[in-house]
This record gives structure tokens, C-alpha cells and sequence, in this order.
């Protein structure tokens, strides 16, 4: 049975389970990178999103669409 993350991003599930990615959330103050919320995998960061979003649920959200298409290129699916 999927967990209401799961359910709710299904996409960034995807990403971690599936294609052994991961996201970084939060700022690093030692890092070039602005983004609140990265998504890396082996090959480096394929994505990040904005400086600042009102809530993390938006950011969350932000980064599921962008792995939508990112897993579609990959996978073509």
C-alpha cells in the first residue's frame, strides 16, 4: 500500500525507489547553489528549483512536475 507521500508525489518516489536518485532541501551556505530544493542522482543535479517558495509543500510539488518529465526522458514513459 503507498504512503500518502507516495501517493501525493508520486514522482520523487519514483526518482528515490526506483532510479536511486535523491533530493536536497534546504540552503547550503558553502554551495554556489541558490535553490531551495535540488534533484541529484549519480550523474549529478539534473534539476533545481527557485531561491525561496512559500511553503515546502510547493517546493515538493515544484520538484514532482520536474521529475515528470526528467523520468520521461529517461525512460520514456
Amino acid at each position: 500500500m503507498a504512503s500518502s507521500f507516495d501517493s501525493k508525489y508520486k514522482n520523487i518516489a519514483r526518482w528515490i525507489e526506483e532510479h536511486e536518485g535523491y533530493l536536497e532541501i534546504g540552503y547550503d551556505v558553502d554551495s554556489p547553489e541558490d535553490s531551495f530544493i535540488r534533484v541529484l542522482d549519480c550523474g549529478g543535479m539534473p534539476w533545481s528549483g527557485k531561491d525561496s517558495y512559500s511553503s515546502i509543500d510547493e517546493a515538493l510539488q515544484d520538484a514532482d512536475d520536474a521529475l515528470s518529465e526528467i523520468l520521461k526522458d529517461i525512460y520514456g514513459e
